[in-house]
């Protein structure tokens, strides 16, 4: 472990607060990039609660899981945000694939490098996934029972968004187009010896032809951007922005979507029961829908929080929104 060195975090820092750059490895080989956060009046001869962070998909440590990562160290955890695979400092050949098999893997890669320090309790650990990283989470949680307790923020389940699509579901048609498409893609990039990048949630146009955007945000928000977009972009590339964020600064590689439509998350987070688990989203969020779909397929000890007047972003970052004392009291009373 190190000090944090060239500090990039685009959050209100609590200087009180140690942080640590760490390095760990999953079992696929990927080095993971993290930031350790260790609680006030840190005693290394105690033994304390842990939780491991990740998320939003397309975002980097330095963004919303560091914020989430240091206001629960505040309040008593261990806790790591850390990069997946691919993306941010992690490492990964090929830059920028999601893989939802990977993704779901660093978080118990997470669990095994926060459990083998010795002033973490590792019968007392947590999981913490936000919007797209929350179904990883919940998918890690349903294998992996030293996750003990785990929550979600605005979860937003990445396959759905993918295969069904959003508000507007896809036709058997465009998902017929969408396969082509990326198949396509497949024989484009073996030609070449590149990995093009392109719309990880493919969309269509009145004409049913796809729209093949590279960049998940525009450089400069449209006038008529509708409230989605206009949330995403002040976070991303405003108040956010951070320069190995994909969200802030590109995309996701083009065959993205492969892999999550042949591995679909949560199908099996009914087995996390009788574990607890804590599904917390905005009463104005997009992916809302998501969250209550999620909380339905758990069996029991569960619990469905809904902040009043928040939208999906909000809980990124707003201070005043982000339910901050439910995840303390959530994580204290079941680690």
């Amino acid at each position: 472990m190190t000090k944090l060195a060239n500090d990039t975090r685009i959050f209100k820092i609590d200087p009180e607060i140690d942080v640590q750059n760490v390095r760990f490895k999953n079992r696929y080989g990927f080095t993971l990039a993290g930031h350790l956060y260790l609680p006030l009046h840190f005693d290394d001869n105690k033994t304390y609660p842990a939780i491991v962070i990740s998320g939003p998909f397309g975002a980097v440590k330095e963004q919303s899981s560091g914020l989430y990562a240091q206001a629960l160290a505040e309040r008593g955890f261990v806790t790591l945000a850390f990069d997946q695979s691919t993306t941010g400092e992690s490492s990964g050949d090929v830059r920028n694939v999601a893989s939802p098999d990977i993704f779901v893997e660093d978080f118990s890669a997470a669990v095994d490098f926060i459990g083998i320090q010795k002033f973490v309790d590792r019968n007392r650990i947590g999981a913490l996934g936000i919007c797209g990283l929350g179904s990883h989470a919940l998918t890690a949680a349903s294998i992996d029972t030293r996750i003990k307790a785990v929550a979600t923020s605005v979860m937003y389940d990445m396959s759905d968004s993918m295969w069904k699509g959003m508000f507007v579901p896809k036709t058997t048609e465009q998902r017929n187009i969408e396969r082509d498409y990326l198949a396509e893609q497949r024989w484009n990039d073996a030609e070449t010896g590149t990995h093009s990048v392109g719309p990880h949630e493919l969309m269509f146009d009145d004409n049913n032809e796809p729209m093949t955007e590279v960049a998940i945000l525009p450089n400069e928000l449209p006038k008529n951007a509708d409230p989605i977009t206009n949330a995403f972009f002040n976070y991303y590339k405003v108040r956010a922005f951070h320069p190995r964020s994909i969200n802030s600064t590109g995309g996701w590689t083009s065959t993205t979507p492969w892999g999550y439509f042949n591995f679909h998350l949560q199908d099996h987070i009914d087995e996390i029961s009788p574990r607890p688990v804590l599904i917390v989203t905005g009463e104005k969020a997009h992916s809302r829908y998501m969250a209550e779909e999620s909380f339905n397929r758990i069996k029991d000890h569960k619990e469905l929080v809904i902040i009043p007047n928040a939208d999906h972003v909000d809980l990124y970052d707003q201070m005043d929104k982000i339910p901050f004392e439910k995840f303390e009291s959530f994580f204290t009373k079941n680690l």
